[in-house]
């Protein structure tokens, strides 16, 4: 363990608790010296996503327990804590808080002004509109809760060295197998002179040196990109602020504040942040710079405006030093490109609060294979390769850190480092007026704003923007890209979609063995399925095209292929990423064959889930069978040189069809209608495709990774009904009787039609929106459902609470709002006893929905228009 801060001495803490006894923590100063000591302390515990708050609310159960075992003080200070809100638009924002703090049971409470000041009469809250009481807030002292846990590890058999400076990490083989060691001298902190060094062996070194850790990542050729951000605080004389004053946000004014030693600690988020350009950072102890007041003037003046006596109180100490950022303010967790090298890093000032939460998903992830939470967001590999560009993670984590608090609308999109990789049709987007989105630094097409202006087809939403949030980053050009896809097609840029193919004599073994699908099929089929971890949870979810009998492409999302690709490395199969190597363009819609066969002049009537080398105009193509938005047609790959011409190609062989260009907006409104699961979302590694829906995607015939887990999941009584209610999948069973029929309705049409499924696919057609049977839920008791909201206007967008009876229940996956049916639609976990029909309450906003559960998917159910031909569809009437 490298580092002896919060983070160093919490994993430590925590793998000992697991049961292993040969950790050594070392640490170049004295512990805390680092990063943690300076730490203002604050603890939100509600947070932007569910990982994030349940790893501070473990973390504050976390501060008992050490008490407990060691006798020492942790340094908590439970006072409750004010949040503020004083325009329009943060009072919307805290009522969404307060909806996804019901889902967590956290007790909050929705204040007026008058009730703030009444509870913290220091306050002047004459333009406070609303404030967030939260109970189980407060604040923490970085040094006793960092010596807390270092006495916790010790008494659990973690051996902790202080004044050892690392100087070399060893790897062989691409393992880490070793870190070298010297003791520092104590007057400089560097290397002594003259200082012997020595080895000390191991296959586990998790680096967890704060603003230090890209410095010692570097050692191992490995790229950790936090990145040093100089962040500033005051602390005023003693004015006699009782100690149990609550910790107060003001986001609006960039301010934070509580109470310390009588007088009131003062910090905020500048506009203009200076990074730490330092190639040695932490090498002093305690490091700190010269106090900058004139860059910290705008957050002081607004914590005299807020706190009225703090105009008159002298202010003591001024606390000036180095946080370790991200470029995306979120945590760098897990393990890199070395294998057994790990890191926990990237703190980004509130990470003190999560510190328990990081110690414990960090052990299991390293002992286990995968932690309880889903962690994706704070996954190292959540960045492709320009994150080794230090000039990329300076401008964004410069950009996070200065609009820190400020509101942060979904969809919203940030321009900092932009535009980075682009598809070969980039140049056709932004000549059409597209409105262009970021993923993984992809440049992808929202919408076309050229579209906004085609006629209106009558609907609720024909003119009206939606309610609320839903309404803010908004285009009547989706609803019109959704339409034409419907009527005619839509071309589709999914250039930036992952691309991995393993292959070699072993391709099939491993893959079987990660899949939980069945892949041995014949060379050119398609196959939907998931990566699960050995919980049986989900650990990807992506289709797999067997292109030759020992070679297979693998298509994920965006910002997953480096996950994903480390996922199946660490299970023993070899990988390349050729996500650069393909353009990817869909073409979906009733007129698709016929824009295809006007430049194509191979035969297009393979079958559906299926795969051919074809020619488009001059360009060679794969043609895969397959959609995400419920409307025939195929995803086209080429190599990228011939991108540019593909896209043209297409376009002018599509437009006299009435094919319109459209974006990913168009994709989420309709892969909503057809119940299309989306990994991160709906489905994560803390779900099993019983409980998400996918239970038609789980073979029956073969072993995989977390078969195992299903199996044990289904023998135990459900914790949700009796246990002869608990509807617990059968991997060995026959599919139900209603999709048996579907099956033979569609086999006995094979030789018709040349797109129908063969007997061994998804009979029901509907991929992943196939109607939940007993093989769709296990014996937790709850299953995914789709909700359709009573009012059209009001949208859900993700995170939304959901009551059953009046009481909570669960909150929104996804949501959304769908053209071609004219619904709003939501998805949310229920207990499995939930059915159509069913009535729900939906909180968006601070405003209760009434919806009903609702059979799904809901646009085409029998999926005939993704399985027929065009042409026999429009015969069928």
């Amino acid at each position: 363990m490298i580092g002896g801060g919060v983070a160093g001495c919490s994993v430590a803490y925590h793998l000992a608790r697991l049961g292993w006894t040969e950790v050594i923590l070392v640490e170049q100063h004295e512990l805390t010296e680092g990063t943690t000591w300076h730490s203002a302390g604050f603890v939100g515990q509600l947070r932007s996503t569910v990982t994030q708050t349940k790893m501070i609310m473990y973390s504050a159960g976390l501060y008992p327990e050490l008490a407990d075992l060691t006798g020492l003080d942790p340094g908590w200070h439970g006072v409750g804590g004010l949040r503020l809100a004083t325009t329009p638009e943060r009072v919307e924002e805290s009522l969404r808080l307060a909806g996804a703090g019901e889902t967590y049971g956290l007790g909050l409470e929705v204040l007026s002004g008058a009730e703030a000041r009444e509870m913290l009469p220091l306050l002047d809250t004459g333009d406070v509109r609303a404030a967030l009481w939260l109970p189980g807030d407060g604040w923490l002292d970085p040094a006793l809760l960092a010596r807390a846990l270092a006495a916790g590890a010790s008494r659990l058999g973690v051996r902790i060295f202080t004044g050892v400076r690392v100087v070399g990490l060893d790897v062989a083989g691409g393992e880490i197998s070793g870190v070298r060691l010297a003791s520092t001298d104590a007057s400089t902190a560097s290397t002594a002179s003259g200082a012997e060094e020595w080895t000390v062996q191991a296959g586990t070194v998790v680096i967890a040196a704060g603003a230090a850790s890209g410095r010692v990542g570097r050692l191992a050729g490995v790229d950790i990109p936090v990145v040093p951000i100089k962040h500033q605080y005051v602390v005023t004389e003693s004015f006699d602020v009782p100690t149990s004053t609550p910790t107060v946000r003001d986001p609006d004014n960039i301010v934070y504040f509580r109470e310390e030693a009588g007088g009131i600690l003062v910090g905020g988020y500048i506009r203009t942040p200076e990074i730490w350009d330092t190639a040695h950072p932490l090498e002093e102890p305690r490091t700190l710079f010269p106090a900058d007041m004139p860059k910290f003037q705008e957050s002081w003046e607004s914590a005299v405006r807020r706190v009225p006596s703090l105009g008159e109180a002298a202010i003591a100490k001024v606390v000036h030093g180095p946080e370790a950022f991200t470029p995306d303010g979120e945590f760098l967790l897990g393990e890199t490109m070395v294998r057994g090298l790990w890191a926990a890093a990237g703190f980004c000032v509130h990470g003190l609060a999560a510190a328990g939460g990081v110690g414990k998903v960090m052990a299991e992830w390293i002992v286990d294979g995968s932690p309880e939470y889903d962690v994706f967001g704070m996954d190292l590999r959540r960045f492709g390769g320009h994150a080794r560009s230090a000039s990329w993670a300076r401008a964004k984590a410069l950009d996070s850190y200065s609009k820190y608090y400020d509101i942060v609308y979904p969809g919203e999109e940030r321009t900092a480092a932009r535009p980075l990789r682009r598809s070969p049709a980039w140049v056709r987007h932004a000549e059409l007026g597209a409105a262009f989105g970021e993923k993984s630094g992809w440049e992808r097409v929202n919408w076309f704003e050229s579209n906004a202006s085609l006629s209106q087809e009558a609907g609720p939403l024909q003119e009206a923007r939606p309610e609320g949030w839903a309404g803010r980053i908004w285009s009547s050009a989706v609803r019109q890209e959704c339409l034409a896809t419907r009527d005619a097609a839509g071309l589709f840029d999914q250039t930036s979609f992952s691309k991995l193919e393993v292959s070699g004599p072993a391709a099939l073994t491993g893959l079987q063995r990660v899949c939980a699908g069945q892949l041995d099929k014949p060379v050119g089929s398609i196959v939907y399925t998931q990566l699960l971890n050995e919980r049986g949870g989900i650990e990807a979810d992506l289709t797999v095209t067997r292109l030759a009998e020992d070679r297979f492409r693998l298509v994920t999302g965006t910002a997953f292929g480096v996950h994903d690709a480390a996922w199946l490395r660490g299970h023993g199969l070899d990988v390349r990423d050729v996500t650069s190597a393909h353009a990817c363009y869909c073409l979906w819609g009733p007129r698709a064959l016929d824009i295809l066969g006007s430049v194509s002049a191979d035969d297009l009537t393979f079958g559906y889930m299926k795969a051919r080398e074809i020619s488009v105009g001059n360009v060679p193509v794969l043609a895969q069978r397959v959609t995400f938005v419920g409307e025939f047609g195929w995803e086209l790959y080429c190599p990228s040189e011939y991108g540019l011409t593909l896209w043209d190609t297409l376009m002018e062989a599509g437009t006299p069809y009435g094919m319109r260009p459209a974006g990913y907006r168009a994709i989420d409104s309709m892969r909503l209608e057809k119940g299309y699961r989306v990994w991160g979302l709906d489905i994560t590694p803390e779900t099993t495709p019983y409980e998400g829906g996918l239970g038609f995607a789980v073979a029956g015939d073969k072993d995989f990774l977390g078969r195992a887990a299903l199996e044990a999941a289904a023998r135990r009584p459900s914790q949700d009904l009796p246990a002869t209610d608990a509807a617990a999948p059968d991997l060995d069973a026959d599919p139900p009787a209603v999709n048996a029929a579907a099956q033979d309705r569609d086999a006995s049409a094979q030789d018709r039609d040349a797109s129908a499924p063969g007997p061994d696919e998804d009979p029901s057609g509907a991929g992943p929106a196939a109607n939940p049977t007993a093989r769709d839920t296990d014996a937790s008791g709850r299953r995914l459902v789709c909700l359709v909201l009573d009012d059209p206007r009001q949208v859900c967008l993700g995170g939304e609470p959901v009551r059953v009876g009046g009481r909570p229940a669960s909150r929104v996956t996804s949501g959304g709002y769908g053209h071609r049916v004219d619904r709003s639609i939501a998805y949310a976990y229920l207990p499995a006893g939930a059915a159509p029909g069913d009535r729900v309450e939906v909180g968006v906003t601070g405003t209760w929905v009434d919806a009903t559960v609702t059979a799904e998917p809901l646009y085409d159910p029998s999926s005939t228009r993704i399985r027929r031909l065009p042409d026999r569809l429009s015969m069928m009437g």
